[in-house]
């Protein structure tokens, strides 16, 4: 994880400048676009609280004081070096306990090293798709949030967001993350 931080911060190119700036400035609106890594999954669109984070520590959390609270969400969802088979059984969890039934869109990261072997012959938005597509929501994959290989987008969470998913994919930042 160390690395995974220096990377990050410490090396030119670790973060998505634009976001950042955006997001401690007081921004009142604006787009993670086209540039993001992020690809449709599920088409659609959809408007709600920003929220979410690693998979395995929402997972973790279920049942617990720290229960996560999706209702109303653009659930973002990220994790690192998670096998396909653990990210079916954690998505199935959350699935099985409700915590995606009042989701308004689900945008996952980057998901470095989520796989079993490189001749693996499916692919995680395979399974993916397998538990969230018959939600009836927008759903897009590879947002550079999180755990990502480079340029890290910031994503402030507990804001309206819409979530735009066709041809392509947008975020939509609809209110500021911080005061002047």
């Amino acid at each position: 994880m160390a690395r995974w931080w220096r990377r990050t911060f410490a090396v030119a190119g670790g973060i998505d400048l634009a976001s950042w700036q955006h997001a401690v400035s007081g921004a009142a609106e604006w787009e993670i676009g086209a540039d993001s890594g992020a690809k449709p999954l599920v088409e659609g669109e959809a408007e709600g609280i920003l929220y979410g984070g690693c998979l395995s520590i929402l997972v973790a959390a279920v049942g617990t004081p720290y229960d996560i609270r999706t209702a109303g969400t653009i659930l973002f969802i990220e994790d690192l070096a998670a096998k396909p088979y653990q990210i079916d059984r954690m998505l199935m969890q959350l699935k099985l306990a409700g915590k995606l039934q009042d989701v308004r869109g689900i945008i996952f990261g980057e998901m470095l090293d989520c796989r079993q072997s490189p001749t693996q012959e499916y692919t995680l938005e395979e399974v993916v798709l397998r538990i969230v597509g018959d939600l009836g929501i927008p759903v897009a994959f590879g947002l550079r949030s999180g755990h990502v290989s480079r340029a890290n987008i910031t994503l402030p969470f507990g804001v309206r967001a819409r979530l735009e998913v066709g041809g392509e994919v947008k975020l939509k930042i609809l209110e500021s993350a911080t005061t002047k």
